[in-house]
């Protein structure tokens, strides 16, 4: 059971042997790398460091212990409620051509035999927007991981509040976050991870509520946009402007850890506080 759940997740990261003859354009320096090289390197360039985006299942099968993937929730999706004209159609070609039910993948697994509970947006599924089920279904695994007290991992790339979904979409900021509250309460620990790009209002709910805050290198954070931002205030904004690394430099962001890193990084937060005393009820 276990060795099919891994090929299942390498299955669906589409974790393939690329051809030597197959190159990718890195869309920061313009080098021409092999996908055997970028693979090899986690999907780093490995001229100018770029990180490339990556999907939600080959993220956890970069953080997860071998044949510890579980997932959550897996076929958890919701109606298009508002009748939003064309939403149905678009989702069910998001479906077919991602392989994903949804903008987010949450999962039980092991990091270095230690156990948690991790969700995973991806952006390849309307800009990993949060809409009712992405809500629900990371809120379900903050329940879950208070329940089993568990660690709570979780790695955010989105583009916001899903528009077709309304207000309804916008809910899911107090709920994620009031049940981070109750997560934080009963003593769980909570580590959020920014990557390229976490926008909207993903960043003010859940994704900025971290007991530790980390961000792969470049990933731009904020609520609306520099170029939004720049047409609202009629200023400059400051060369860097909302990227990991002007938000570690100001106290936002805890530590920018390269993705070659991540997983060793996560580990020894996990090992710091696994003497720390039990959670509460």
């Amino acid at each position: 059971m276990q060795l099919q759940q891994q090929r299942g997740l390498r299955e669906k990261a589409a974790v393939k042997r690329p051809e030597a003859a197959v190159f990718e354009k890195c869309p920061a320096c313009g080098a021409a790398i092999s996908k055997r090289d970028l693979v090899r390197a986690l999907y780093v360039c490995p001229q100018c460091g770029h990180h490339h985006k990556i999907g939600a299942y080959l993220r956890l099968s970069m953080l997860l212990d071998p044949h510890t993937f579980q997932e959550l929730d897996e076929r958890f999706s919701m109606p298009n409620v508002l009748n939003f004209p064309g939403y149905d159609e678009k989702l069910a070609q998001l479906r077919r051509t991602t392989g994903l039910t949804e903008g987010v993948v949450t999962a039980k697994g092991k990091v270095n035999g230690r156990p948690i509970i991790a969700a995973v947006l991806d952006s390849q599924f309307l800009m990993g927007s949060m809409g009712v089920a992405v809500g629900e279904k990371i809120t379900r695994a903050v329940e879950l991981a208070r329940k089993q007290r568990l660690p709570l991992v979780i790695f955010s790339a989105s583009g916001g509040a899903r528009m077709q979904e309304g207000i309804l979409s916008l809910m899911q900021m107090a709920k994620t976050s009031a049940a981070l509250e109750k997560f934080s309460q009963s003593g769980g620990l909570y580590i959020s991870v920014f990557t390229h790009p976490t926008t909207g209002g993903v960043t003010a709910s859940f994704a900025s509520l971290g007991d530790y805050t980390l961000a792969e290198p470049g990933a731009l954070i904020g609520f609306a946009g520099p170029r939004v931002i720049e047409q609202t205030i009629g200023q400059k904004l400051p060369e860097g402007f909302q990227r990991a690394e002007y938000l570690e430099e100001h106290g936002f962001v805890d530590q920018i850890v390269p993705r070659a890193q991540m997983r060793e990084t996560i580990s020894l937060l996990l090992t710091l506080h696994e003497k720390g005393g039990k959670l509460r009820d």
